[in-house]
């Protein structure tokens, strides 16, 4: 038990779940390269935008026949572009497990206006994934930020599926290992594990939804935003850097200097240890700590990114008013900032552990996490 103030502070407090924590050498200094005042799509703009697709392939082991788009809205944007342009051809199964997996549902059954199987669990569960169907098309999240729970790996999606996958992958993409064979549509947000600016996106499309999009035209209306191809055809110019829209060419050099860090420390394979040693910080206090637990019930769905714990204390009466107190403590000492579990969520703490985060701050943090519990229950 902590009951005087820990005398070591992380060096960084900064644990939000998005935006994320900058990586470790960032600086604005890094980012004067950028073309500010010029044109997208003059050729400074063409050459940054193209580093930055095939950058991520290189990092994330993107297969060469899948294509790469950045595109606007940040990962929401991307995941509606894929479920407005792709769904509709066949049967649609969907997947939920916390907030953001449920509002894809809302989307296709309430906007869309598609039935669906849709597979439900409660937070710190996942569904019955044994049950899927694969000659629909299946929409789910890889890492569920909300919840803490992860899909373990993709051993359940069939090689010979008929159904595309769309994988909602933001805060699972540099920190988890994605199987590109198993994945049709895979969308993430560069603000997540890379701590990059927000408002972008990114959509990675495999061969089989790129034929889909060339051979089938859903029902509805499709806005500018979302169109990606004409006369039949994949709008190439996407996903070599021609961007729908304007992008910030600030953001891009931010995600470029992201990018290069990645690879400084070992690329996807040493961004996934930075974030499974700091998941294994938490797990030892956990274990020497009967007072707190993890919100995902089984140790092969825990997060190494987007780490959820709740307060097991019999002694705490309103469990929603004693975490918020817990994280409004810990951000008024400045040892931690912005931890409170999301509003849709059971009520608890959410501690961002992707690879941009140093393990000695976790390391840092956890005794303070200590002294605000018993600080609290005190009161």
């Amino acid at each position: 038990m902590t009951t005087s103030q820990p005398g070591a502070r992380p060096q960084n407090p900064r644990f939000s779940s998005g935006p994320c924590t900058k990586p470790p050498t960032w600086s604005l200094d890094a980012l004067r390269d950028a073309p500010l005042g010029r044109s997208h799509r003059a050729a400074v703009g063409k050459d940054k935008l193209k580093a930055a697709i095939e950058t991520t392939r290189e990092v994330l082991g993107v297969p060469a026949d899948y294509k790469i788009g950045i595109v606007p809205a940040s990962d929401t944007g991307a995941v509606e572009m894929a479920l407005w342009s792709l769904l509709g051809a066949r049967g649609v199964t969907m997947l939920s497990w916390e907030s953001f997996g449920a509002g894809w549902v809302t989307d296709v059954t309430k906007q869309l206006k598609l039935d669906v199987t849709h597979l439900n669990a409660d937070y710190g569960q996942l569904p019955d994934l044994s049950t899927i169907n694969f000659d629909d098309d299946v929409v789910f999240t890889w890492n569920g930020t909300t919840s803490g729970v992860r899909v373990p790996n993709g051993d359940f999606i069939p090689a010979d599926r008929a159904g595309l996958t769309i994988c909602d992958a933001t805060s699972a993409a540099f920190a988890q290992d994605l199987p590109w064979d198993k994945l049709d549509v895979t969308t993430f947000s560069w603000q997540k594990v890379l701590g990059g600016e927000a408002a972008h996106g990114v959509l990675i499309l495999s061969p089989r939804a790129v034929e889909r999009l060339e051979n089938y035209t859903p029902p509805w209306p499709l806005p500018k935003i979302f169109r990606m191809t004409k006369g039949g055809k994949l709008i190439d110019g996407i996903f070599t850097g021609a961007t729908i829209n304007t992008p910030s060419m600030l953001c891009v050099e931010d995600y470029l200097f992201a990018l290069d860090w990645a690879k400084s420390v070992g690329g996807q394979d040493g961004l996934k240890a930075r974030a499974n040693a700091n998941l294994a910080e938490i797990e030892t206090f956990v274990a020497a700590n009967d007072w707190i637990d993890f919100l995902a019930e089984t140790p092969e769905t825990r997060s190494n990114t987007s780490v959820c714990l709740k307060f097991t204390d019999a002694r705490i009466t309103d469990g929603a008013a004693f975490a918020k107190a817990v994280a409004k403590r810990l951000e008024t000492e400045g040892v931690a900032l912005d931890i409170g579990a999301y509003r849709d969520a059971p009520a608890g703490l959410r501690i961002w552990c992707g690879g941009t985060v140093e393990t000695a701050d976790i390391a840092a943090l956890l005794p303070w996490l200590d002294w605000a519990f018993n600080a609290e229950i005190a009161q």
